[in-house]
Parts: structure tokens; sequence; C-alpha cells
């Protein structure tokens, strides 16, 4: 299982550093359209649709969902923050769903509304993915995230080892612990003031308010990105199935690596426009 991860690792690290970080904003949003689609196509798993066909249907609707939001977007870009704004609403939501569980499941328990919590899901994260791309430093921004999203499950699963006996979701992911919690968001928290330090010396000088933003920005996707993982883990055990998919040997699936990020990267770029910050050109 180890020489799978390792191997897996090695063959997606080259193609995510390169389609992230390189491409130009089209290839680029054809590139996390991509994502998500392979991300829909397991979604429909989670969802309830067995059949191939089925599922192979879903990932292409959610594509020609997020070809009409480009359309729509490019013409009327005031509206990206009221995209981002609902897909904060869902983790708002989502919260509320997974602190009663395994209560209220008859809410989102019918296939079609776990389909419609999937567009929920991506269609939000590829808004926010483009918003960072369309930012100066964007490189910058986009590492930045995944840094938060890296150290809060990192921090979660030292100090979750060392002190995890109070279990923050046991009817969802009995690993979790609140200890695990606090500790990666210690560990973001320390992000959050190595960065600001940095972007004073290096990139621009940063006023009191910025250091606040900054702070604000990392807690809120901090916590968002914790419940990323708990939702798809959640709608995983209510299916009765381990992972989303087999695509990525020793990973599982395309979800199970993207559920935090698909969480963090609207909720990053939604308090990025509600606060008014960003990088300097």
């Amino acid at each position: 299982m180890t020489k799978q991860r390792v191997i897996t690792a090695l063959i997606l690290a080259p193609v995510m550093i390169v389609g992230i970080f390189f491409l130009p904003l089209k290839p680029f949003a054809f590139f996390i359209a991509a994502i998500c689609s392979i991300g829909a196509w397991e979604w429909a798993n989670i969802a309830g649709y067995k059949k191939n066909w089925s599922r192979i249907l879903y990932a292409f609707f959610v594509f020609v969902c997020l070809y009409v939001s480009a359309r729509f977007l490019r013409i009327n870009p005031e509206w990206k923050i009221w995209f981002l704004a609902a897909g904060t609403l869902w983790w708002t939501v989502a919260f509320a769903l997974v602190k009663r569980y395994p209560g209220g499941t008859d809410i989102w328990n019918a296939r079609v509304i776990r389909a419609f919590l999937g567009l929920c899901v991506l269609i939000p994260m590829w808004v926010g993915f483009m918003h960072l791309k369309e930012e100066p430093h964007s490189s910058l921004l986009i590492i930045y995230v995944m840094l938060v999203v890296w150290g809060a499950d990192t921090g979660a699963y030292f100090a979750g080892r060392k002190w995890g006996n109070s279990k923050l979701a046991p009817h969802v992911s009995p690993g979790k612990s609140w200890a695990g919690f606090w500790g990666g968001f210690a560990t973001t928290i320390f992000l959050a003031a190595v960065t600001c330090v940095g972007l004073d010396l290096w990139l621009q000088p940063l006023t009191t308010e910025d250091v606040v933003k900054v702070f604000v920005i990392t807690a809120a996707t901090t916590v968002i990105s914790v419940l990323g993982d708990l939702v798809e883990s959640m709608m995983k055990r209510h299916r009765g199935i381990k992972d989303s998919s087999s695509l990525l040997p020793g990973h599982g699936g395309v979800m199970d690596r993207i559920d935090s990020m698909a969480a963090a990267v609207p909720v990053f770029a939604f308090m990025m426009m509600l606060l008014n910050w960003g990088l300097a050109v």
C-alpha cells in the first residue's frame, strides 16, 4: 500500500504543479473543470448512483454547469461573490448536517438531493480557484490555501495522536478529535503569522488591518477545511463505502484527496472578497 501511495504521488505531483502554477487562465479553467468532473463522477457514486452511465452523465452535467457558470461570470463578474457566498452558505448548512448525524438523514437521503449537494461542493470550488488565479500573485495565494489545508491536517494528526481522547464527530469520523482540531488550528494560525512576516519583509508592507484580515481568513478557511473532510466522510459512511473510487491507487479517489480543498478554496476566496483583501501587483 505504501509503495502504491508513493508511486501515485510521484505521478500526480508534477501534473498538479504544472496544472496549477504554470497554465494560463483559460487552460487552467479547463484543468480545474476536469478535476471537478472526475470528482463529480465519484460524487455520483457517493450519492447512490451505481451504474457507470449515470455517473458519467452526472459528470457531464457538472461540466456543463461549470461551462455555463464561466460564460455567465465572464459577462457578469459582479456575481462571482454571490457564487462564493452560496458555497460558503452550503458549508454552514453542512455543519448542521454533520452535527445531527446519524439523525437528520431523511433530509438528504434521496439520491437527487445528494447529487444537488455535489453541485454545492464542486461549482464553488471551481469559482474559488478561478478567483485566486485572476488575482495578483495567484500562485502564492493558491500555495497558501494548500498550506492551510495541509497544516490543519498535519497539526490535527500529531495533536490527535498525543491528546486525542475527546472525539470531534464520532458518528462521522471516529479518528478525528477535538485535540486534533485545535492542533491543526494552532498550526495554521502559526502559518498565518509566518506568512504575514514574510509578506511584510519581501512583498508588501502590511498594516495592522491587513494582518487581522489574514488571520480571520486563515481561521475561517481552517475550520471549513475540516468540515469538508467530515462531510465527505459522512456521505461515504451513509452510502456504505470506504473510498470515493479507486482511481488513485493507495489514495482512494479524487474526492478523497480534494474534499478539504473543495471546502477551503471557495471560503478563502469569499473571505478575500468580503474583507477586500489581496496582494498588491
